[in-house]
């Protein structure tokens, strides 16, 4: 237990450094793009070379999954286009003028950093980290980031068994959480420690303060709401993984767990708890994102190199219908 202690202090530590010289140069927040109608078109053909900015108008970006120099790039699917950005990155997420990229280090191979970009992808924020990038958000403002990466080697593991840290950075005041490890738990309305708590997939509410997460903890996970100022969460239900607020705020979508051990994707209605499972019968390990206020959509693996970008409709009913094939980690453009 010191010894996760001792990591999670010094994660802390040298995110909060370079955090501070970021929001000094970052300003104030930027609102959020209202929602636009946005249908992909599969078919369109890649830009002839690398874009470096984000296009105007409304879209989906996405890790490319094709092969050649699309695979691994940052790209834009839009109404007749299909741009490759010259980004690359394994997980990524951009909301309100902000993005954000979990990345192999160019001169350190096998090594991660999270870098902060704006929509001209220049990059204004970096900070390397232990670990293998799997989760990122943004929030709809922009201000908030948040991350998740497996790491491996805690004491409490099994042998060669990975677990995960999330961490969140307030862009306009530096405020850095390098673990939610460190945040107080507050389990079944009862103050909770243990020694194997771990978080993963963040999603942030209106007000750039309250968030989801999904915690693991003695073999079992919980949906846990998160004050981020106050550093403390408080469980409010079973079975919720990788949670995603709706932009109405209204609802979550997750990754349901299943007797198999797979996961099928859900909606859970925060004003009664109620869950609606969606038109989706395959297995679907990721995170969710919301398209609009009706439409989830979310990444199917093929194999270890291609996955594709689903959709589904919130109330579950329709049907999965292809997005953007040879894709994954799918964020909305406005």
């Amino acid at each position: 237990m010191r010894a996760r202690v001792a990591v999670a202090i010094l994660a802390t530590a040298v995110l909060a450094a370079v955090a501070v010289g970021f929001a000094l140069l970052s300003g104030a927040a930027r609102p959020a793009a209202p929602a636009t109608p946005f249908t992909a078109s599969p078919t369109a053909p890649p830009a002839s070379s690398p874009v470096t900015g984000l296009p105007a108008g409304p879209g989906v970006l996405v890790r490319g999954t094709a092969e050649g120099p699309e695979h691994g790039r940052l790209v834009v699917a839009g109404q007749g286009r299909r741009d490759v950005l010259a980004l690359a990155c394994v997980r990524a997420y951009v909301a309100g003028g902000t993005g954000v990229c979990l990345r192999e280090e160019a001169d350190a191979p096998g090594s991660y950093e999270t870098v902060l970009f704006d929509a001209r992808l220049r990059e204004t924020w970096s900070s390397p980290f232990a670990g293998v990038p799997s989760r990122a958000r943004v929030s709809a403002s922009g201000r908030m980031v948040s991350w998740t990466v497996f790491v491996q080697g805690d004491s409490y593991s099994d042998a060669g068994a990975f677990s995960t840290r999330s961490g969140i950075l307030d862009t306009r005041t530096g405020d850095v959480a390098g673990t939610l490890e460190t945040f107080a738990v507050t389990r079944d309305g009862r103050p909770y420690e243990a020694a194997d708590v771990n978080f993963w997939g963040v999603t942030f509410a209106a007000d750039d303060n309250r968030f989801y997460a999904t915690m693991s903890t003695g073999g079992r996970t919980y949906l846990v709401e998160g004050d981020f100022a106050a550093r403390r969460v408080r469980t409010l239900r079973r079975n919720v993984e990788c949670p995603s607020l709706s932009p109405d705020g209204t609802r979550l979508a997750f990754k349901k767990p299943q007797p198999d051990g797979t996961w099928r994707p859900a909606v859970l209605d925060l004003a009664t708890m109620s869950e609606t499972p969606l038109a989706e019968t395959r297995p679907v390990d990721d995170q969710p994102a919301w398209l609009d206020d009706r439409t989830v959509m979310y990444g199917v693996t093929r194999d270890a190199r291609h996955s594709d970008v689903w959709a589904v409709p919130a109330d579950g009913g329709g049907r999965a219908r292809l997005l953007v094939p040879d894709a994954e980690s799918p964020a909305p453009l406005g």
